[in-house]
């Protein structure tokens, strides 16, 4: 085994170590004097108030589960004054990385879901990485095993391997069967001293029964005899098991509520016997529903994009994710979908998050990123749109915001927005001329027909421009000549409606919708003023091509 038996089964010390300097604001603290505490450690436990805390295992990218369990834990703790942990269970020492630590940090950070404790900014129960929190645990077993709450188990795999393979054939449920619980104490000293392998059990007490009120589930229980056997604490590596290491943490970091999803709810069984053995008070739980894919399997990479990194870099606004991810499994009983995070945090009740699994919608997601986008302000969408058409090189670094070309562009596409992205294919459906293929197509064909008006109103955009009378974007107060124009253009041909700026629209942009095309005139005009796309099929070769069209018909 990793930990000597001479010193690992020591009788247990009193140490303060066990837990760092803690605030002393104490409204209710566990039972810190029968866990074997030290007066140090006890005055400096910390306070039963509200107190989270997000506890992501660094062996990928953050899932969107994850993060919807981390927005309901933190907007519990803003809504309440109290405090957001975020502590790494990184005890799998073969998948964890720090680099996806990094990762889950950078995508809460991104969210807005900021922390008062945790591993990068310390705090009053550092460390809060499990990897360096070992000698806590040890401590904790040697405690148990003390008491008589746990004890060495000598059983080899292979002998473990075989009694479940017998449990299994007599229909029993493939528990461990007891061999070490009550061993001859000679026969447990002649295996210490020989060095023989062994882990660490938690001994279940007979007739126990763990009751737990869920704030999701409700009344939740569990006879423990029948569920679990005497279950492993300490591996013979050393290594503590993911149960112990929570229930330990949880109790020593004052956590007060458990937000989580619901398939930790049968690891809550293990966690309560644990903290009732050692005389800690469980936290409140909650375990919240699951989320699922269109085929009502769990949300998992086969349905597109299901981190938190992916849907950042696919252009979606961090406010539009969190208010999707809120209602996506509560609501506050009302028919709102767009929320602030500020109505968020004072609206959230973590006894309205619902039972039933939540279905992600990512049509939803766009629609809700769209409402957020567009009631951006015009300096704050104009920086993320340009942003992105410098980023995918639709414009060059001549745009900037606040500037007439990049606020008449962003101003263009705006009202079609869902994702920042979106802004790319709608600027470049502006600057292009697709004339011969839309009338190709014969999507056309009525605006084409002899009185569909398209050869008229060609005829006169040709002639005005080449007078100097049709506008070209090349002043300041083009929207009003514009207007002008076409107040013009409709007395003299006595058309209105779609009966005029269907066909106008078709013989100056080339398509059959979009944007409103006096808007477009300008943007071709600064464009090409400034030289700042590749793109720009400009007013110019548009009317050549106009001319062509119509002399062939």
């Amino acid at each position: 085994m990793a930990f000597a038996s001479t010193s690992f089964l020591a009788p247990l010390r009193t140490r303060t170590v066990l837990l760092a300097p803690l605030r002393s604001t104490i409204t209710h603290r566990p039972n810190l004097r029968r866990a074997g505490l030290s007066p140090i450690a006890r005055a400096a436990a910390p306070a039963r108030t509200v107190r989270v805390r997000f506890a992501p295992s660094p062996t990928g990218a953050l899932h969107v589960g994850g993060a919807r369990t981390a927005l309901y834990n933190w907007l519990l703790a803003r809504q309440q004054k109290g405090h957001f942990v975020l502590r790494v269970e990184d005890t799998d020492l073969a998948r964890s990385t720090r680099e996806s630590e990094e990762m889950v940090l950078r995508d809460l950070r991104w969210l807005g879901l900021t922390w008062d404790e945790g591993p990068d900014v310390g705090g009053v129960c550092s460390p809060y990485r499990q990897s360096e929190r070992g000698e806590c645990y040890k401590q904790f077993a040697r405690k148990l095993i003390k008491e008589g709450k746990a004890y060495p188990c000598f059983c080899t795999e292979e002998e473990l391997e075989q009694k479940r393979l017998e449990a299994e054939a007599q229909g029993r449920p493939p528990q461990y069967d007891g061999t070490w619980r009550d061993a001859n104490p000679d026969e447990v000293k002649m295996r210490l001293e020989r060095g023989d392998e062994y882990t660490i059990r938690f001994r279940v007490p007979e007739g126990s029964r763990v009751v737990i009120d869920d704030a999701v589930r409700g009344k939740v229980a569990w006879d423990a005899n029948s569920t679990v056997g005497d279950f492993i604490l300490l591996r013979s590596n050393g290594v503590p098991v993911y149960n112990f290491c929570v229930a330990v943490d949880d109790a020593l970091m004052g956590i007060s509520t458990v937000i989580r999803a619901e398939e930790h709810l049968t690891n809550t069984l293990r966690q309560v016997l644990i903290l009732r053995a050692l005389d800690f008070e469980p936290p409140q739980y909650a375990h919240c529903s699951l989320i699922l894919g269109a085929d009502r399997s769990k949300l998992s990479k086969r349905h597109g994009a299901a981190s938190v990194t992916q849907f950042r870099e696919e252009g979606y606004l961090p406010v539009a994710m969190v208010n999707y991810l809120a209602t996506l499994g509560w609501n506050d009983g009302t028919e709102k979908e767009i929320y602030s995070v500020e109505e968020l945090v004072e609206a959230f009740d973590i006894n309205r998050i619902t039972k039933s699994a939540a279905m992600f919608d990512k049509d939803k997601l766009r629609f809700i990123n769209g409402q957020h986008l567009r009631a951006l302000p015009q300096e704050e969408i104009e920086t993320l749109v340009i942003d992105e058409w410098k980023r995918s090189g639709v414009f060059t670094d001549v745009i900037q915001p606040s500037a007439p070309l990049g606020s008449t562009a962003t101003a263009l596409v705006r009202g079609s927005l869902e994702l920042v992205n979106d802004a790319n294919a709608e600027i470049l459906s502006a600057l292009s001329y697709p004339l011969q293929e839309t009338i190709a197509s014969g999507e056309a064909d009525e605006l084409i027909a002899e009185d569909g008006g398209f050869a008229e109103l060609a005829s006169i955009a040709l002639r005005d421009y080449d007078a100097g009378v049709m506008p070209i974007g090349n002043d300041d107060d083009h929207a009003t000549q514009w207007k002008e124009w076409l107040t013009t253009v409709r007395k003299e041909t006595k058309r209105k409606g779609k009966r005029l700026f269907h066909p106008l629209r078709l013989a100056l942009t080339g398509k059959m919708s979009g944007p409103d095309v006096g808007q477009i005139i300008r943007v071709l005009h600064l464009t090409e003023e400034s030289d700042a796309s590749p793109s720009l099929v400009p007013l110019s070769k548009r009317i050549e091509t106009l001319r062509s069209k119509v002399a062939s018909m």
